[in-house]
């Protein structure tokens, strides 16, 4: 009766009850606060206190008679028999004496069977969990993705230099890298700690902030037409010089289209000049001139005053401007902020301090106030290896001189080196150069050196993530990995590194340099953020992306897709519902349904475990929308609504992955946020039920407008749907046998809809009267044709036939032979067919017709 620990079964008080039903009812009061489930061993008790019953308890004795079934059940063997009890035989439970001689039944559990137990349970086989692997450019293959402290993630970003404005080169990389760091973080639940760099110190940088600053006090000095002329005559010898020493094909074409816009400028200029002309006309030309020439110009001038410009700020104002820039536009693109935003210009005293312990550590060397890092030595190492990620490119002078910088790839800065395999730790400052304080001297940090100390002080002597971009790789990357080794005498300073690939424009490079790029600002006018995202997350992160109207349109059509969908579950989500019509039996199309949700949901979460793959994952995302259209569908067809709440959970889910990719911003359950930037954020739950109101009196108007055919009134009806709503973001689609849907779609998308709409209309009409034109003209060209007598048909075609019978048939062709049988037999059916269109038409003309 009881388990270990609980009371034993005291039945002696139900001795001292003679009625039966007294005692079953007293037998389930004391059961109702005591275990009686399976499980438990059966006592002699037990046994005992059934023989006292005369059968089963009464249903609303639930305790006791839950007891007695399970006693029952146990099946004991009979081996002594005694008096039977009283039983109950009337109405009001009075018992009767049984008959001496009868006995009851003593029930003894076998020996055999032993104490009842709970079997034996064993765990599922389960099936293999999916890890998340990423491509590790350090070993070029897909890695298992572990990080060193547990769950946290420690993510290090090379940022921008900023110098200019930032292009869709900037975007494939950040954009990219925010759709991994959302991922980790949202989906696999990593704690990741992510920091990025600013370079606001660099060659580019401070050669162009010279050369801005130069030609504003050029222009400042309001140079006469004569003067500008001259100069750009005198700026084009270097430039021309340039151009032809170039071999890049890119580079020289580049050059070539500017050397051309400078000619056809310097023409009407020279003519101006020359013919005297008004101050106005010669004003405007020259500031075309100065204005296509500004490249030659500003480089020209560099050349001559640029170790003139010494003033700190006109260095530091150009990349902080851009850097504002920079932010502006990641926000506009919705990648998220870094945790940790580190400068250049504010970490040169922890750059010299890490220099310095480099050169102690044996692996760097000061020479004429510049510091070098030692490849070789370094290399020479045991424990260290050079060009991790590219040792292939080892020597490549090219790519080392471009990882230095304009200026500092002059024949003096590059004798200073032990090797032309060594890079600059620290580059002594020039003339017309800002400088800082150092133990060799006035200087500024190398480049490489900035991200090694930087993400050092942040992230410690390991991270688990270092990205950056494809052409980063070497010698930036590996020059960072070799001289932070070497400072830290280790050599996992990074675990992981990511590259995200090139970015084209229609199948071409793109690059600042060449003056190839468009601008994040330029694509943001054309497409929207989200558009741009999808796009991005169409392809692999780290694989070439081609940005050209294709991928774009690709990227359009999947938004409306999805977001079709969205709008059609809402709709059926807000139609009317009792709280228990919202759990429909699920019949043999819903289970079906169901089935393949779960196949995509496990589908996406294989293809992120594979290299954070988007581009699978929103394929299968995609065939679900499809699939669930197709449900859809069909219940629509057969005039039965869909199951509500499994729709809406492939809905969430949907919306919740794109929320995790980051293609969706605000805090809305389902689907894309109605209104841009954060306006309007409960627009659609405040304005709807207004809405569902228009749609219900607009349903009933045309209702009444149909049955007493009333067609201005469902002129009207097609006015409100077709004009008004649309202005105010407003869709309605009337179902046939359905109510009419009710959606909140971007004001400008419905617009460019109706646009289409009226265009294929327009179309539609268009070859509708076309054919019309062409109908009418065949049959008066047959109406023509039906009017010709037969025995005129081929008298004016005397150039075939020169005599005809009787019947105007011909005989003979025009040289006067005649005819063969065949071409007899050819013109007598034209002669015959044209006989029975003419009899047609004289019979037509009787009718009156």
């Amino acid at each position: 009766m009881a388990g270990t620990g609980d009371q034993a079964f005291d039945y002696g008080f139900l001795l001292r009850i003679s009625n039966d039903a007294r005692r079953v009812e007293a037998l389930n009061e004391y059961l109702s606060s005591r275990s009686y489930l399976a499980g438990y061993g059966p006592s002699q008790a037990d046994s005992e206190t059934f023989s006292l019953l005369c059968g089963p308890p009464p249903e609303w004795h639930v305790h006791a008679l839950r007891w007695y079934k399970h006693i029952a059940a146990l099946k004991p063997q009979i081996i002594d028999q005694t008096p039977e009890c009283s039983r109950p035989n009337n109405e009001d439970g009075q018992s009767e004496s049984v008959s001496a001689g009868k006995k009851k039944t003593h029930l003894v559990w076998p020996e055999a069977k032993g104490k009842r137990v709970q079997p034996p349970w064993s765990p599922p086989k389960g099936t293999d969990i999916s890890k998340l692997c990423l491509y590790n450019s350090l070993t070029r293959t897909k890695e298992v993705f572990v990080p060193q402290r547990g769950n946290r993630v420690l993510w290090y970003c090379c940022g921008p230099t900023v110098y200019d404005a930032s292009h869709m080169g900037h975007a494939r990389s950040y954009i990219s890298f925010d759709i991994l760091r959302r991922i980790l973080k949202n989906y696999f639940k990593y704690d990741v700690f992510y920091c990025m760099n600013i370079t606001d110190i660099d060659d580019k940088i401070i050669k162009r902030a010279r050369q801005n600053y130069l030609l504003e006090q050029y222009r400042e000095k309001k140079p006469s037409a004569s003067q500008i002329l001259q100069d750009v005559f005198t700026a084009r010898e270097p430039f021309k010089a340039k151009l032809a020493e170039t071999t890049d094909p890119d580079k020289k074409q580049m050059l070539e289209r500017l050397d051309a816009a400078v000619n056809a400028a310097l023409g009407p200029v020279q003519v101006a000049v020359q013919s005297k002309a008004a101050d106005a006309s010669i004003q405007n030309q020259s500031e075309v001139l100065l204005e296509e020439a500004k490249d030659l110009l500003s480089d020209w001038l560099d050349s001559q005053f640029g170790s003139q410009v010494t003033e700190n700020s006109i260095f530091s104002l150009l990349p902080k401007y851009w850097e504002g820039e920079f932010h502006k536009d990641m926000e506009a693109l919705n990648v998220l902020p870094p945790d940790v935003l580190t400068r250049v210009s504010e970490y040169v005293p922890e750059i010299v301090a890490f220099v310095r312990r480099i050169v102690d550590n044996g692996y760097g060397y000061e020479s004429n106030g510049s510091v070098y890092f030692n490849t070789a030595k370094f290399d020479s190492c045991p424990t260290h290896s050079y060009a991790k990620l590219v040792p292939e490119a080892v020597g490549d002078q090219k790519a080392l001189q471009e990882g230095e910088g304009d200026l500092s790839i002059s024949a003096d800065r590059l004798s200073e080196k032990r090797s032309q395999n060594d890079f600059a730790l620290w580059k002594a400052s020039k003339p017309g150069e800002p400088s800082w304080d150092s133990p060799w001297g006035k200087g500024r940090p190398g480049w490489h050196i900035e991200c090694s100390a930087m993400a050092g002080s942040i992230l410690g002597e390991s991270m688990d993530i270092h990205g950056g971009g494809f052409d980063l790789r070497f010698p930036h990357h590996d020059n960072e990995l070799a001289q932070s080794e070497a400072y830290f005498e280790n050599d996992h300073w990074v675990r992981y590194f990511l590259h995200t690939g090139h970015l084209t424009i229609a199948g071409c490079k793109m690059s600042k340099s060449l003056k190839n790029f468009i601008t994040i600002k330029d694509a943001l006018a054309k497409h929207s953020a989200r558009q741009l995202r999808l796009a991005f997350l169409m392809h692999s992160w780290k694989d070439t992306l081609d940005y050209s109207n294709n991928t774009m349109e690709s990227a359009i059509q999947y938004e409306k897709f999805i977001n079709e969908f969205f709008l059609n579950v809402k709709d059926i989500l807000r139609g009317p519902t009792d709280i228990t019509g919202q759990f429909e039996k699920w019949e043999a199309e819903e289970i079906e349904l169901n089935k393949s949700f779960n196949e995509k949901k496990a589908s996406v979460h294989e293809a992120l475990c594979d290299n954070i793959d988007t581009r699978s994952a929103l394929e299968e995302m995609r065939a679900l929308v499809g699939q669930s259209n197709t449900y859809m569908a069909a219940r629509g067809s057969a005039k039965m609504p869909p199951n509500r709440m499994l729709l809406e959970s492939i809905a969430l889910y949907l919306t919740d992955m794109l929320k995790t990719f980051g293609a969706i911003e605000g805090n809305e359950a389902i689907g894309f946020p109605v209104g841009k930037n954060g306006q309007n954020a409960n627009l659609e739950s405040t304005v709807m039920p207004y809405l569902s109101v228009l749609s219900d009196f607009r349903e009933e108007v045309r209702k009444i407008a149909r049955e007493k055919k009333v067609t201005e009134l469902l002129q009207l009806c097609d006015l409100l749907r077709d004009d008004t709503l649309p202005e105010l973001g407003v869709r309605l689609e009337d179902r046939d046998g359905l109510p009419t849907g009710v959606k909140l779609v971007d004001k400008e998308t419905l617009l460019k809809e109706r646009e289409e709409k009226k265009k294929l209309e327009d179309e539609k009409k268009k070859k509708k009267e076309e054919a019309a034109r062409k109908k009418q003209e065949q049959e008066m060209a047959k109406l023509a044709k039906m009017k010709v007598k037969p025995s005129e048909m081929f008298q004016s075609e005397t150039d075939k036939y020169s005599r005809f019978d009787e019947t105007g048939f011909p005989t003979h062709d025009a040289e006067g032979n005649e005819l063969s049988k065949g071409q007899t037999k050819k013109l007598r059916k034209l002669y015959e067919a044209q006989e029975k269109l003419y009899n047609e038409y004289l019979q037509s003309t009787q009718n009156g017709s």
